[in-house]
């Protein structure tokens, strides 16, 4: 074979791969706008009451739904709902009164660096984690492994929030309060990219992305704490399996350091599943983070779904959920490209 065909057959491969990829991309995001749609027509919520309230006359009423396109067959709704979507129009809030598109693009940056920094303390951690646990297999650095990662799972968000809030802000003082910013810093950082540590950074006022860390470290590490309970499991499961394998009995028969066993032969092996479990770990943290957002009053888009929930605010809760769902999507595709690109044989 020639380096020519050679070449052309490797494009003619990643073009199938790509081409399968988009076409299972293109139907996962169409079955996320059915289902938002048909959530939003199920709901004992009338639409048209919540735009125009409860005691509005019967000809407002009427000129509202047909402004909404509600006297139209589903499958156009449908179709309009489509087109909207598409061209970035997910109607306006009744809670706020602007653009759902403006105000996921306000909330959703503060819940990106919320769970981007939770889910780096739980790689950071769980990995060496797991692998100290799997190489310890039956001994007691396994048993404490296993205990805190029960303990991860199992002590409430809330109550972890709370204490934590009560120790290190109100009695230890070594972390800021709620929110994302204190008050003396809000009119020192203008909003560029929406993340706050960036965007202070970029204005050169270091003094506010100190405090903005000091903000943010406290419930990151929450979320870090489940994270690290749930990729320090998954990574001592996979990594015991691996070392079970015959490949690795040969290397240790051999007279290979248990070290490169482990991290040259055995780790190298699990990345791929690995990379998934950090993967949904993140996109956990990105759409679970409620309580945690409650608690430490972070203006992220768990707490905005949430609110908009409450307040019958039916545009906003399913532009919020149809952002969740693309960024499932999005990171899902991510994970499968990094496997792909560090394990020849998920090609």
């Amino acid at each position: 074979m020639t380096a020519a065909s050679g070449l052309a057959a490797r494009s003619a491969r990643w073009g199938r791969i790509v081409g399968r990829e988009l076409v299972t991309v293109a139907i996962t995001i169409f079955g996320l706008l059915l289902v938002t749609f048909l959530i939003a027509r199920v709901m004992p919520i009338d639409p048209v009451l919540a735009v125009v309230g409860d005691r509005a006359p019967a000809d407002v009423y009427e000129k509202a739904r047909l402004d909404l396109g509600l006297d139209k067959p589903l499958w156009t709704q449908f179709a309009i709902y489509i087109a909207k979507v598409f061209t970035g129009d997910l109607g306006t809030s009744v809670l706020t009164a602007q653009k759902v598109t403006d105000d996921i693009k306000t909330v959703f940056p503060a819940t990106l660096e919320l769970a981007t920094l939770g889910t780096l303390i739980g790689a950071v951690f769980g990995v060496p984690f797991g692998i100290f646990a799997a190489t310890h297999q039956g001994r007691w650095p396994d048993q404490v492994a296993r205990i805190v990662g029960l303990l991860g799972y199992s002590i409430p968000v809330f109550w972890l929030g709370l204490m934590g809030l009560l120790l290190f802000y109100a009695k230890l003082g070594w972390v800021a309060g709620p929110g994302r910013l204190s008050i003396a810093y809000q009119d020192f950082v203008d909003p560029i990219t929406g993340i706050v540590m960036l965007d202070a950074a970029l204005q050169g006022e270091w003094d506010a992305v100190r405090d903005a860390f000091s903000h943010l470290i406290l419930p990151a590490s929450v979320l870090g704490i489940l994270s690290i309970a749930y990729i320090s499991r998954m990574t001592r499961s996979f990594l015991i399996n691996e070392l079970q394998q015959q490949y690795v009995i040969a290397a240790r028969v051999k007279g290979v350091p248990e070290w490169r066993v482990v991290w040259g032969h055995a780790l190298r092996n699990a990345v791929v599943p690995l990379v998934t479990v950090i993967a949904l770990s993140y996109m956990h943290l990105l759409e679970g983070s409620v309580l945690t957002e409650t608690i430490f009053a972070w203006p992220g888009l768990g707490r905005y779904i949430t609110n908009s929930l409450l307040n019958a605010d039916m545009n906003a809760v399913l532009g919020g959920t149809l952002v969740v769902g693309a960024v499932f999507i999005a990171v899902n595709l991510f994970s499968d490209i990094i496997g792909r690109l560090a394990d020849p044989r998920a090609r």
